[in-house]
């Protein structure tokens, strides 16, 4: 396999779509301003442009309510609109147009009439805690097996199903201890290949696991096994300096080389390589 160094705007360009006492002040803050919203059949940019307007942090939260979104999630939408800046307060007193048009555009409005005119049963209330609970787990679970079963599509067409360890222990450089991996090729005993499969959509503490998750693995393996990263997810956008971190292991050679869905003819053309060098 060819050795490269990769860059982060490589990777960011290639992107592609995670308690306690929850009721702190600002969830406080946020129920009194939901309930101050006027019933109305339908809302318009100027009831959006009076809610920002009473208390815009507050309002940014509820904005992400009717739209059904994450922080990460809504800071990426509306970049997409807006352009290089932040979206904060600043921006719309600068841009009150211009930030009124974004949100029109992804719906708001329509989201808002919708929420207030639904009638409520009592089962919609149980929806929404199981939502707000189990589904935002089951959502980032999902999320991170849809990309390793994608992954995993694209090694089968490159290598026996028996050469694929998945979703497995493998042992350690000391052939003693083992250390978790998505996939280990030819075996989990003696892998010459070790990719992981890392989808990024929601939350912080996700993204800090994969950070802790590769550099185990890199602590862990053979100095001559292969490491490949595979990952996605635009709100790797919001996350920066992490998603460096981890082109910076690949430019030390840790990582052999980090890919994203849309590399995925790449991914295929250095396994035949990988495929080829070992032999198997």
């Amino acid at each position: 396999m060819k050795r490269q160094r990769q860059k982060l705007e490589d990777i960011v360009s290639s992107l592609t779509q995670v308690d306690a006492n929850w009721l702190d002040e600002h969830a406080s803050n946020c129920i009194q301003l939901l309930r101050r919203i006027p019933e109305k059949k339908t809302y318009s940019r100027k009831d959006i442009e009076n809610l920002l307007s009473t208390d815009f942090h507050t309002a940014s939260t509820v904005v992400r309510l009717f739209l059904d979104v994450s922080k990460d999630e809504m800071t990426v939408r509306m970049k997409e609109k807006l352009g290089a800046g932040g979206i904060g307060i600043k921006r719309f007193k600068k841009d009150p147009e211009d930030f009124l048009d974004a949100l029109c555009f992804l719906g708001l409005p329509q989201k808002m009439k919708a929420a207030v005119n639904t009638p409520l049963q009592w089962s919609d209330l149980l929806v929404e805690r199981l939502k707000g609970g189990r589904g935002s787990a089951i959502k980032g679970q999902q999320r991170g097996r849809g990309l390793e079963d994608f992954t995993e599509e694209l090694l089968l067409q490159i290598f026996d199903k028996e050469q694929i360890d998945t979703r497995c222990r493998f042992v350690s450089v000391d052939g003693q201890s083992t250390e978790k991996t998505d996939f280990a090729i030819p075996s989990r005993d003696d892998p010459h290949i070790l990719i992981e499969a890392k989808a990024y959509g929601a939350t912080g503490s996700k993204q800090t696991d994969i950070l802790g998750d590769i550099a185990r693995i890199v602590d862990q393996k053979r100095r001559d096994t292969v490491m490949l990263l595979f990952t996605d997810g635009i709100t790797w956008r919001e996350r920066l300096s992490d998603l460096q971190k981890l082109v910076e292991l690949q430019n030390k050679g840790s990582i052999n080389r980090i890919y994203t869905r849309a590399m995925a003819q790449e991914f295929l053309a250095d396994l035949k390589q990988l495929k080829d060098e070992f032999e198997l």
